[in-house]
Parts: structure tokens; sequence; C-alpha cells
């Protein structure tokens, strides 16, 4: 006693600053920025490593799914209910919702608060759900509420819940003096349903169960969009914030955002913030219901505030520092200093007043000095308190920042709880220390004016909302999908569209053109090749060379050529002259103007051919608009070009179809490749087919039949027939029939992209089909590649992005001139968008980019959209090649076969997943084919060189027999 005396003495005589003794008494509550920093890396990495475990349950912090995927976006609309229960009392409320056109919707509420009797917070959990749901039905007798009729119902239930659906949620323990019996470890809406059974006579349904801190962040949510973390500084202490779906591994799916429910109360119960834990920390913890339990709230919230200040006050007068050494028995007795006593005591102008008024109610004197240093305990312990909060909003705030990979970051934090609204000199702490800790977020602070009542009204219309939103974008999307049944009826379509472009009675939408290439490559080819490429708005020029035997390889050097708009929608002769500038600046790099190269002609366009070397344009498709072309053989104009220029000579050896050189680029590397296919900017396919089957060749010259009888279109040249035949032209049938060796065939170039010009397609064909097909050069054409190729899928998808804008389910329904505008939406979009590797932010940035400004729930809905166009696509174009590769099965009569398909186009090359749905459907079509898909590399341009190279090979030996 006497050293206490001494020291009271000697601080007495020195007359030290008040203020002093308390920062020097409570030096370890003072934390600066880098301990801050250090709090707030810990949680952040706390975070993140409950987020990718498979359980949160043996964690401090739980951060719980709560299922709540999207804030409000001003139009939900309607009337519902709302209970809130988290402490001795709970509120029932009804909450109008009115969505206004052109400006945010507006709230009405009726509440009425309830008490809970004691007997019942520890009673058996039936009892108190039915007080709770006696409680609903006196709300609604007394505010006239008709609930005969289906009402929607939002619980806000402020007690840690695993969820698993919104309107699920199973008690993990209870806090806040609750201890009724037979809850923990239940599903609370259930029982609270089955509460609302037995008292009867009311029709809700129970959409969503939120915690309060969830519900703070929807109720500002709605008047501010970017409110995206929830906070409570209250009797308790807790926040929420809007995490990725693709890091909660709790929740299947990785599309979106879903808020999570910290559960931050617990950070440190695992040890974390030992090393910031005072003597006092570890007396509250002691004294608590929970030891061990819930470590930050205890040394942040509300409940423990005061206490931790009384026993400051406390030791400080044991120690002779404060009263002279002297404590009284309420000094001493637990609950004597409440928060709202350390509250008063900061108050700007009274608070020394009434911190004196507060010793004196304890029965203590106090000096001046012990007023100032008191309401100085009180300072520390509140600024620890609002340090340590703004430590674990910097770690939710980075943690959302990176997430989004942004520099800077907007966001709004919803705040509610007494500490934060009482308090007068807090709020201002918080928001000046975050700003300092994450100076990289602009962070707007929103104190929620109706607390978490109106946000479990707010859940629930979003809820609502996105509910009637998925059903109509379902239903708007349900055309696009195709069923076995369907894709069966598109394979038969092709096969009985391939069968008739053979024949030759009468047109048909697939042309089935003889290509004249009767071989694919065998290694012996060699030499040097000039090849040409034109399929799109840029030409290339290529040199091909080839060697053969043990250094058998294939070398390109090519230049690209742009061709002009006007070019590509001029005259035939301009389009030419405009080619054979480009051959003759190629010839010029090259240093080979003087060599008359071989040549073989990539001519990606419908052509008719008599010959390998002969092509007459059928019609112009992918934009190409040149006059006096169609009806004309494109190789004499190209020569007549050549002629024109006067400046180098070249030997025409074939012209090709971009989807023939793509065949023969693959066979030159597999030899079962014997199908050609491009999925680019158009669609296309190729194959060898059985000579006997073309019926269109077998003509006969000078009025005789041909090999089936009747009259045909053309006849093969005798050079030809040397070749496929094996004979000479003329011979008897009979020398034919004696022939041995295997069967002739011959590459069709199927135009397969006609099919569905006579309305064999109709069934499948939607009204965002028919939409791009009106707004198309070349109407009611080409309906197949339509669905399926690269020019038209970006406007299918802008085409039903349209129509869901108008009906107000995507951009909150305003149709912008730039979604009015064809061809905006380029399929490279999809690609990008489908990309399992490209974040919904993302997304939205490829869409501001549109013009098009949308929420994180647009860009998966455009997601979807994408996806949808995309795999039908995929589907009707796996259906077409089971029919293509069924037909070669059953032309050679073999139960199974054993295919290669060489494959180009950019959509099969950069979509993520077109290849896969491809093959997919191919396999379930076609059980009987086992059908391999291989990548050409450059094949419109080394495959023209290598159909060059066999007609040249061919005509040797022809030339020597």
């Amino acid at each position: 006693m006497f050293s206490v005396h001494l020291l009271a003495y000697y601080f007495s005589k020195l007359k030290e600053d008040p203020t002093k003794k308390v920062d020097r008494f409570l030096y370890s509550m003072r934390l600066n920025d880098d301990q801050l920093r250090d709090v707030s890396a810990r949680l952040l990495q706390e975070m993140q490593d409950v987020l990718s475990s498979q359980s949160s349950a043996a964690e401090s912090i739980k951060m719980l799914p709560t299922h709540v995927c999207s804030t409000p976006d001003g139009s939900e609309n309607g009337d519902f209910l709302a209970l809130d229960m988290g402490g001795s009392r709970f509120k029932v409320l009804r909450v109008k919702v009115r969505q206004q056109v052109g400006k945010k919707g507006g709230v009405e509420m009726e509440e009425k608060t309830y008490s809970i009797p004691k007997e019942l917070l520890n009673g058996k959990g039936s009892e108190l759900f039915d007080h709770v749901s006696k409680s609903l039905k006196d709300f609604a007798d007394t505010n006239n509420i008709d609930l005969e009729k289906k009402h929607p119902l939002g619980f806000t239930f402020s007690f840690p819940c695993h969820q698993n659906t919104l309107n699920q949620g199973v008690l993990l323990n209870w806090t806040k003096n609750y201890r009724a019996r037979g809850v923990q470890g239940k599903d609370v809406t259930r029982a609270l349903m089955e509460s609302i059974q037995r008292t009867g006579g009311m029709d809700v349904e129970l959409l969503a169960l939120v915690n309060d801190t969830v519900g703070t962040m929807m109720t500002c949510a709605f008047d501010d969009p970017y409110c995206e973390v929830g906070l409570i500084i209250g009797t308790g202490t807790n926040a929420c914030y809007m995490e990725e779906l693709r890091h909660i591994n709790l929740v299947e799916g990785d599309e979106g955002r879903m808020c999570v429910n910290t559960e931050w109360g617990a950070f440190g119960d695992d040890g974390a913030l030992k090393d910031y834990i005072t003597d006092f920390d570890r007396d509250i913890d002691a004294a608590s219901a929970t030891p061990g339990k819930q470590i930050f709230e205890k040394l942040i919230s509300g409940l423990y505030l005061g206490e931790l200040v009384r026993l400051v006050v406390l030791k400080m007068a044991k120690q002779g520092l404060l009263f002279e050494g002297h404590a009284p028995d309420a000094l001493r007795t637990k609950g004597k200093i409440t928060t709202a006593h350390v509250a008063s005591m900061e108050q700007y102008k009274d608070g020394l007043r009434n911190t004196r008024a507060i010793l004196e109610d304890l029965g203590l004197a106090p000096s001046d000095d012990d007023c100032v240093a008191v309401q100085h305990v009180g300072t520390v312990v509140s600024f620890r308190s609002s340090n340590l909060v703004a430590a674990g909003l910097a770690a939710i705030l980075t943690r959302v920042r990176q997430n989004r990979k942004l520099k800077t970051l907007r966001i709004t934090v919803g705040v509610d709880g007494t500490v934060y609204r009482t308090h007068t000199q807090y709020a201002k702490r918080l928001h000046k220390v975050v700003r300092r800790l994450v100076p990289d977020c602009h962070v707007r602070f929103v104190l929620s004016e109706s607390g978490s009542s109106k946000g479990a009204a707010m859940v629930t219309a979003v809820a609502q909302r996105l509910a009637s939103q998925r059903r109509q974008v379902d239903e708007a999307l349900s055309s696009l999908k195709l069923t076995q049944e369907h894709l069966g009826y598109v394979k038969s379509r092709m096969r009985a569209g391939l069968e008739a472009g053979l024949k030759s009675q009468g047109p048909s939408p697939v042309k089935m053109l003889p290509a004249y290439v009767y071989r694919t490559p065998d290694g012996t080819e060699h030499g040097n090749y000039l090849a040409l490429d034109l399929g799109g708005t840029n030409f290339r020029v290529l040199l091909v060379k080839i060697r053969s035997g043990l250094s058998r390889s294939v070398r390109l050097y090519n230049k690209i050529y742009a061709i002009p708009l006007e070019v590509m929608q001029g005259t035939g002769e301009e389009l030419f002259d405009h080619i054979v500038q480009c051959i003759s600046d190629f010839l010029d790099y090259m240093g080979m103007k003087n060599t008359r190269l071989p040549l073989g002609f990539t001519f990606s366009f419908p052509c008719y051919q008599k010959a390998i070397d002969t092509g007459t344009l059928v019609s112009w498709t992918k934009g190409f608009k040149a006059t006096g072309c169609q009806g004309n053989d494109v190789v004499d104009m190209l020569r007549e070009a050549i002629k024109r220029r006067n400046e180098f000579d070249l030997d025409i050896v074939a012209i090709v179809n971009d989807t023939v050189g793509t065949m023969m680029s693959c066979a030159y590397e597999d030899p079962q490749c014997e199908i050609g296919l491009i999925a680019g900017t158009g669609s296309n396919v190729c194959y060898m087919e059985e000579l006997s089957n073309v019926e269109k060749l077998h003509v006969p010259q000078n009025g005789k039949e041909g090999r089936n009888g009747g009259k045909v279109e053309e006849e093969c040249t005798e050079a030809q027939a040397k070749d496929v035949i094996g004979r000479e032209a003329g011979e008897e049938e009979e020398e034919e029939e004696e022939q041995s060796g295997p069967n002739v065939r011959m590459c069709i170039n199927t135009e397969w992209g006609g099919l569905g010009e006579d309305g064999c397609l109709d069934d499948i064909i939607t009204p965002y089909d028919s939409a791009v097909d009106r707004d198309s050069l070349n109407q009611g054409r080409q309906r197949f590649e339509k669905m399926t190729s690269g020019l038209y899928l970006g406007e299918i998808v802008r085409q039903v992005l349209l129509d869901l804008t108008r009906r107000g389910l995507l951009f909150r329904g305003h149709v912008t001139e730039a979604l009015k505008t064809p061809g905006i939406f380029h399929t490279k979009y999809l690609s990008q968008i489908e990309s399992d590797r490209l974040a919904l932010l993302q997304v939205r940035s490829i869409l501001q980019q549109l013009g098009l400004e949308s929420t994180i729930n647009d860009s998966i809905v455009v997601k979807e959209v994408c996806g949808a166009v995309s795999h039908r696509a995929a589907q009707i174009c796996g259906a077409g090649m089971a029919a293509v590769v069924d037909k070669i099965r059953e032309n050679r009569g073999l139960d199974h076969l054993d295919v290669t398909v060489g494959v180009d186009g950019t959509l099969y090359k950069l979509h993520p997943h077109f290849a896969g749905v491809m093959q997919q459907t191919v396999n379930k079509l076609a059980p009987q084919c086992n059908v391999n898909f291989l990548l050409s590399e450059d094949g419109s341009g080394k495959g023209a060189a290598l159909i060059t190279a066999v007609g040249c090979r061919l005509r040797e030996e022809l030339k020597s027999q």
C-alpha cells in the first residue's frame, strides 16, 4: 500500500500531462500504420485460405456463402414481408418496392417491434419460432394485410448460418444471449415455416434468409449501385462483401459474384492476433460467455468497449494513477461502464462534463486531471477499435480490387450499428484510417437508414426479380437449344442434300461441285510452286517449296495484301488487276519474276469446274460483289489480267476451294485424311466421293449415255479419264468392269452452307436467324452457313441481346444505338467472352467497348447467349459432318470407318469450346465412325501448292505414257 501512495505522490509532483500518462500506460493499444497493415495482411491471407478450402468448420473466420448473387438495380417491384431477428426484440415489416420509369424506385415501409421474453431465449426453439410466427400474424391483422394471397417473405437472422441456398440456412451456433434448444445444427427457415403452418391463416413464401450485415449492404445498395460491402459495428461486429464466385470452393459454379458473410468477429481465435492482445483483452475474454472465441469482436464491438475502459480505469486506480488510488466497489463491478458511456465521454463539447458525471455516479470524486485521463482512456480504446475495423476493411477492399484486377477501385461501404451511429468521433476516425491504408480505393461510407430490416426485403425483391428474369431468358434461349432429335433431323437433311447434289436432275441447295482432285499427296511431291489465296478482305501470295525423300518438308514464304472495299465491290477487271499487281510485287520481293512457276489458285467461293484448271463462279459470298464475274471462268479472268500486266507468266495448274486445300494439306501429314472442313468466316466441307456416285460427271460424248445411263452435264477430259480410270477414253464398258484395284474417287466440294435454302431446316430456324437473314446481302441463301459460320454468329448474338434488352431483361431495358447497329458484335467476341479464363469484369470491358454499360448479371447473360449460339453452331456442324462420314462408310460397305478431317478456320481455332462440342456431336450421331480432327497448318496456301504438285506429277506421268 505504501508503494501505491509513493507512486501517486511521484506522479502528482511531476504534474504530468494526464493524456501522456494514459498513452504510456496503454502503449500496447496504440497501433501504428505498419501494425495495422500487418493485421490487414493476416486477415487477407486467412480469407483466401478459407475460401479455397472445402470446409469452413475448423476455421476462425467462416467466409460463409450467402447465395446473394446480385445487388438491387432499381427495377425491383412488389410488396414484401420481412422479419428481422437478432436481439432481445425483433421487427416485422411490410416493404413496398416501386419501380419508377426513368429514375430510382421508391420504398415504403410499415413496421412493428415485438419483444422476446427471456424464457423464450433459453427455452425450446419451437416455442421461440411460434412466438415469431404469431407476431407476424398479428402484424398482418393489424395492418389489414390479406395473407390468403401469397406474400414473399425475407428473414434477417443475425446468427452464423451455413447456407446451401438463398432460402435455407443451418444454424452454426447461437450468439447474443440466445440459447434456445433444438435449433443449433438445424435449418432455421424450416423451423420458421413449420411454426407459420402451426399458427395457420398465412400463405407466405420464404424466399431469402440473410444476415444483418448482408441486409445492411442490400439496403444501401438500393440507393448506391457501388455498394458491395456491408459492415456492422454495434453490439457485435461483422462484414460481408461481393466475392467472385469462382473463388468460393464451397459453391458450385464460377460465373458472377456472391456475397460472402465473413463472420470476421472470430478472427484471431486461432492465435493470429496474439501479438496485439493485451492483458485487458485476456481478462475480457476470460470473463465472457465464450472464452477463446470471437477474439476480434472482443477488441472492437460495443458489447465489450465499455468493459475494456472499466478494466483499464480500475487498474490505473489500483496503481495510484487515478483518483489518488481510490477504487470504489462500483468501479469493481462488471458492466458499470458501458459503450454508451464511452461515446458520451468523447462528445465534442460536453465530453469532460459527461465523464465527470459518469465517474461521480460510480462514487468517485475525480479531479480535472482524472477526468481528462479517463476520457483519454475511452479515446484510446475506441480508437483502437476503429483502427482494427479499418484494417479489416482494408483487407476486404484489397481483396475486391485484386479480384477485379483494377489499379483503383471505386466502392461504397454500407454501415450500421450503434457504435458507428452514436459515437460522434468513431466514423470520422474510421474513414480517415481506411483511406490511409488503401489509397488506391476510393471509398464512400453510407449509413444504413433502415438497417437490416429493409435489406431482407431487398434481398427478397432481388431474388424475385432474378427468378423472373431467369425464366424469361431461359424461354428466349430455348429456341437455340437443340435436342438429339433435332440433330438427327439435321443429319438426315444433310444426307439428303448430299445425295441430291450428286444427281443431275434439277438444282440442289447443296451444290456438290466436282473439284477434279482424284488423289491426295503420297509424299513424292517436290518443287517450287506459287499459291494464291483469295477468300476474304485479305489476299495472300505464297511461294511454297516442297521437298521429298529423307528431307521431306514444306517451306512457305508469303505476303499479305489488303483488298479495299471499293475493289471488292467494283468490277471484276479491277479486282483481278489488283490481284495481279499483288503477285507482281511478291515476285519482285522474292526475285523470281523471270521464272515461270506452276500456280495453284485457292478461290474460296462456289465455282463450277469442268477441269482442275477451270472454275466458273456460281455466286459471290463473304461481302464480295465485283461485277462481271458470276458465270465466268475466274481462271481465264486471272490469265487475262496477267496478259494485261505483261510483266511475267505463270502456269496455272489448279483452282481449288480453301476446303479442298485444307484437306490436301492435312492429307500430306495423315494419309487417312479424306475430308476437309472450314469453320471460320464461312462454313464448308469437301470429301472424297466414289466417282461412280457422281452422276453429273457421267457424260456421254456426242450424245452417248453415261456410265449409269441417262444424260449428264459434263465430261471428264481425256487426260483425266486416263488418270481416273486407267484406260484411254472411249474404251468399252466391259474392259472397265474387268479392271481390278481400288475404287476411283473424286473430291467433292459440297458447298454445304446452302442447305436449308429450300426450307428443309425451317423447323430449327429461329426468329433471330430470320432477322439475320433479312439483313444479309444474300437473303434466303446459305441458311446452314448463317447458323454456323463466323460471319454470322456475332450478328445472331446481337439479335438475341437486342430482343432481351427490349424485354427489359438486359442493360436495364436501355436499347443503345450501338446495340441497334448491325455487325457491331463480331464473332471474335464470342471466343473471347466464352474463354474459361476470362473474368466477367473483362466481359464487361468488352461490352463497354461496344457502348453497352452492363451489370455483372448482364455480363453473365451475355456470356450465356454467346454460349448458346456457338454451341448450336458446333452441334449443327457436327450433325452435318456425321452425315458425311456415314455416307463415306456406307459408300465403301464398311461396318466401321476410321477417317481424318482436316480443319481450318478461325472459329475452330480460336473458340474455346467449338471443336469439343462438334467432336462430341459427331461421336453421338455417327457411332460407327472413328473421326479424328486434324488442325491444318496453312491449308489454303500449302494445300493449293500440293494440289498443283500432284497435278504436275500426274501431267508428267501422262506425258511419259
